[in-house]
């Protein structure tokens, strides 16, 4: 028998009234109609938008098995909402929105050692006085696998990432530190690991928090006296994610109570999943002993997507939010927003929003005005790429002479200068900028960071250079 929507739907229908109060399926389920079955994507017409977030919010679980159950593992859900005619057409317009597939984390259980002199163990993130140790995994369900688009810039982190979800402690990935610039997903990543293993390890405690409020709440633990019941709460974690480590930088105390925390965790085959916006090897005031376990397990960077991936996730931004744009436009923003996935989904909102607000329709010249404005802060963002290209032609030589090996003391500065110059302008870390001009490793890139410094203050011919340097790469 040929599978239709509404033989489909209907299967699911009969499924959901087995499972649910007949007042709440009348209420919830009769209005909906089936439109159309599209391979795995089954599209049903609701009423509103609130119909829709009701559904996502309450029986997301239930529709999920409903339609495993009919059409497979794959199976996935899209909704249009028939909304109300506000620009005078004739026919109302329809808003399709696939299914966000996602519920609420529960409240984790967390059987936790007592002492006797101590009969309660206190949670920092609870307000004093509830008696039962309930955690908060802290985590943003919105943040997963599904909408963390792979490419070329993010293959290794995100490998990873999928390895310890699904084996957590069990892997060499322990820590897994993240790092790159801003907005390039490490947030996201970590989040979606931490929820993946919610998924598929109910039973785990999983624990999401920013370096800041750590340091926070330790002050706290410091001020009330409970320095040891901190420690014990956090050792009691079995998935301990901390979002931006840098920020331990120069705090000795809170660095030496997170050693012990880490400690413990790594001895006992919990897993550590660490964020910063900087490689170990560039990360300032942090002990040595907390830097090496760092190094432990695996550093995997983000860098800035290419063109393909932006692109990417443009379109997967713009299906999730139910909206269609020409493919010139996707392009044209995709070529425009180099810089991070913020920024290019900052962009793409912008736009939706001048279109909608404005009621003007989304064209080339529309985005270019959009754009214009969102990236202008960002323009004079220099590439390393066109940094040893500046260099080069100031010293009049091409860029594979300034990469090479020699020796020549003309050719050693330049070098020099363009490391340097990396360093300053980019947010790239020293073994990015070793790999990228001549294949040098971060020491030689650290070693020609300071001779510059050195050279520009005693040398007043390396002075002008550094200084006409400087206005070619920022005008």
């Amino acid at each position: 028998m040929e599978q239709t929507a509404q033989s489909i739907w209907n299967s699911c229908l009969t499924f959901v009234q087995d499972n649910i109060q007949n007042q709440a399926f009348r209420t919830w389920f009769e209005p909906i109609k089936a439109l159309k079955l599209n391979g795995e994507a089954l599209s049903v017409e609701v009423p509103s938008k609130f119909f829709y977030e009701w559904l996502e919010e309450h029986y997301i679980q239930i529709l999920k098995v409903a339609l495993t159950k009919e059409l497979g593992p794959n199976a996935r859900l899209v909704y249009v909402i028939r909304m109300e005619n506000t620009f005078g057409n004739i026919k109302p317009f329809t808003e399709q929105i696939p299914s966000q597939n996602k519920g609420l984390i529960k409240v984790q259980d967390v059987e936790a050692p007592m002492r006797a002199q101590t009969p309660e163990l206190k949670n920092p993130f609870v307000i004093p006085g509830i008696r039962n140790l309930k955690v908060e995994s802290q985590l943003n369900p919105s943040y997963n696998f599904e909408n963390f688009l792979e490419g070329d810039a993010n293959r290794l982190a995100r490998s990873a990432g999928i390895a310890v979800a699904n084996k957590p402690g069990g892997t060499s990935f322990n820590p897994l530190l993240i790092f790159g610039g801003v907005g390039l997903g490490k947030t996201h990543l970590a989040h979606a690991i931490g929820v993946d293993i919610k998924n598929k390890y109910p039973e785990k405690t999983v624990l999401y928090i920013s370096a800041e409020k750590f340091t926070q709440q330790y002050i706290e633990a410091v001020k009330k006296n409970t320095r040891n019941d901190f420690i014990h709460f956090y050792q009691v974690m079995d998935i301990l994610i901390i979002d931006d480590v840098q920020f331990f930088s120069g705090k000795s105390g809170t660095q030496d109570v997170f050693f012990h925390i880490f400690n413990h965790l790594h001895q006992n085959g919990k897993q550590v999943i660490l964020t910063s916006d900087k490689a170990p090897v560039d990360m300032q005031d942090i002990e040595q002993r907390l830097l090496s376990r760092f190094k432990w397990g695996l550093s995997a960077e983000l860098m800035r997507p290419d063109y393909e991936t932006r692109v990417s996730i443009l379109k997967n931004k713009l299906y999730h939010d139910g909206v269609e744009l020409p493919e010139e436009i996707i392009d044209f923003v995709a070529k425009s927003v180099k810089t991070n996935v913020r920024e290019l989904e900052g962009a793409i909102i912008s736009l939706i929003a001048q279109s909608s607000f404005n009621r003007k329709e989304v064209t080339i010249d529309l985005a270019r005005q959009v754009v214009e404005k969102f990236v202008k802060n960002t323009k004079r963002e220099v590439s390393i790429d066109h940094i040893q290209k500046v260099v080069s032609e100031y010293f009049q030589m091409d860029v594979t002479t300034l990469q090479s090996k020699t020796r020549k003391r003309h050719i050693v500065q330049a070098r020099q200068l363009a490391m340097y110059f990396s360093k300053k302008m980019t947010k790239a870390s020293l073994a990015s900028i070793g790999a990228k001009i001549g294949h040098r490793d971060h020491a030689t890139v650290l070693h020609a960071c300071k001779t510059v410094d050195n050279l520009a203050f005693t040398d007043k011919q390396f002075r002008k250079y550094v200084e006409d340097l400087v206005k070619k790469l920022t005008h």
